[in-house]
């Protein structure tokens, strides 16, 4: 069964995409895209699909100012896209149950290690392809980060598509990855290409109490 969804999140309206199995919800999941992606790239739906299969209900939703959902992507940062998952979660909890699992793909898979620790109900933990340190997203428009940090602001092209993105983005990366990620009783699953540049993995992190 598939609904679309909608909720709020710092002033913004979001778009989401619950899925769920025919049968008993066996325990509700959170999934977050990559970095300028959306809920409907082919990792989300394909990942959604399997744990479908499991009994697993599956919300995958757009970050504030992509997709579908409203807001200025310019104006969002690491820190928002935190606020947009305790979000989604609340959104679960409040209309059916809170999610048990978060899982994240790249920046994303950074974003749910970050944020799983505010959400209680959460027992485990599915990082996907994500950056040792979040500023890692930055290699992304290297070319321009002189002109972002002394203009304030400028116009990248990522993929297909041409975003603007500013100082403050820099700013918030870097603050987010002098921090390091302590999981308190949550289980983690950690999947990464072994031809990932070390930059891209994970061994620097430091994880405790598992």
């Amino acid at each position: 069964m598939r609904v679309r969804i909608e909720f709020n999140s710092q002033g913004n309206k979001l778009a989401g995409l619950l899925e769920s199995p025919s049968g008993e919800v066996r325990a509700y999941a959170l999934f977050a895209h990559c970095f300028t992606c959306g809920k409907d790239i082919a990792a989300a739906s394909s990942i959604s699909r399997a744990l479908i299969q499991k009994g697993y209900a599956v919300l995958r939703f757009d970050f504030t100012g992509l997709g579908n959902s409203d807001g200025d992507f310019t104006n969002t940062n690491f820190s928002s896209n935190l606020e947009d998952l305790v979000a989604a979660a609340a959104y679960l909890r409040d209309n059916y149950a809170a999610p048990q699992l978060l899982i994240g793909h790249s920046l994303g898979g950074a974003a749910v290690l970050s944020v799983a620790n505010d959400i209680p109900e959460v027992k485990g933990i599915v990082s996907i392809a994500a950056p040792a340190h979040v500023d890692h997203v930055i290699h992304n428009f290297d070319e321009h980060l002189d002109e972002i940090i002394s203009k304030g602001i400028a116009k990248v092209q990522l993929g297909m598509r041409e975003f603007s993105i500013k100082k403050q983005f820099i700013d918030d990366v870097a603050e987010h990855s002098q921090k390091g990620f302590s999981l308190k009783g949550k289980a983690l699953l950690v999947m990464h290409s072994p031809r990932l540049s070390k930059t891209r993995a994970f061994g620097d992190i430091q994880f405790t109490s598992f």
